[in-house]
């Protein structure tokens, strides 16, 4: 459907296309500013943590975050197996298998960015090996090279091209729909965690760099 709607819209000359919409920066920033004295990393760690985020410093914190969850069995981004070299003790698969999505308690995936300002990543096809490897499961670990956050949402927007599918991930998936209760892992994982770890020479950087 969505390939019959796209072939329509190229067929259509460039006067009968809607443009896009003027937008101001200042519609997209924050009212509040972030804390000062703080670098990106640290404001993008303190954003996440009030979205109910769980920031990791080390392969270490990974696998205590995992044992804690029960999480014994996952779904990791090929390219980050040697990052991931010190995850002992865990079955770990370089493949998705959408036929069997409950075998995957944990996925782990790269993020192309992060907004320090709101303490959201942001996933793209170009960089996600596989989509529902990170919404699936019930934990989500997002693997973040600290040199890709930016300061706030324009900055993301300018940086992320035509990429044919977006995602832009604040913490847990929550919703408070039903009698204004807020409720976490209705929608998506339940544990939104971020490894912050400089990407080596053999991992291609993630497109949303500087």
């Amino acid at each position: 459907m969505l390939d019959r709607i796209q072939s329509i819209c190229r067929s259509l000359p460039e006067d009968r296309r809607t443009p896009y919409p003027d937008w101001s920066e200042d519609d997209l920033l924050a009212p509040a500013e972030m804390p000062g004295g703080l670098d990106l990393t640290d404001r993008f760690v303190a954003a996440l943590e009030d979205a109910h985020g769980i920031p990791l410093r080390s392969v270490d914190d990974l696998a205590n975050l995992l044992r804690g969850n029960g999480a014994a069995e996952g779904y990791v981004d090929p390219d980050l197996l040697p990052l991931l070299a010190g995850l002992v003790g865990f079955r770990l698969h370089s493949d998705w298998d959408p036929s069997d999505p409950d075998r995957y308690a944990f996925g782990i995936t790269r993020a192309t960015l992060a907004i320090a300002e709101s303490g959201t990543i942001v996933l793209t096809d170009t960089d996600t090996s596989a989509r529902l490897g990170a919404l699936a499961p019930w934990t989500h670990v997002a693997v973040l090279d600290p040199a890709t956050i930016v300061p706030s949402i324009p900055d993301a927007l300018a940086r992320l091209g035509n990429d044919p599918n977006i995602i832009w991930v604040t913490g847990p998936s929550k919703t408070a729909d039903v009698e204004g209760i807020l409720i976490e892992g209705v929608h998506g994982p339940a544990t939104q965690a971020v490894l912050i770890e400089k990407m080596n020479s053999s991992i291609s950087p993630a497109r949303g760099g500087g």
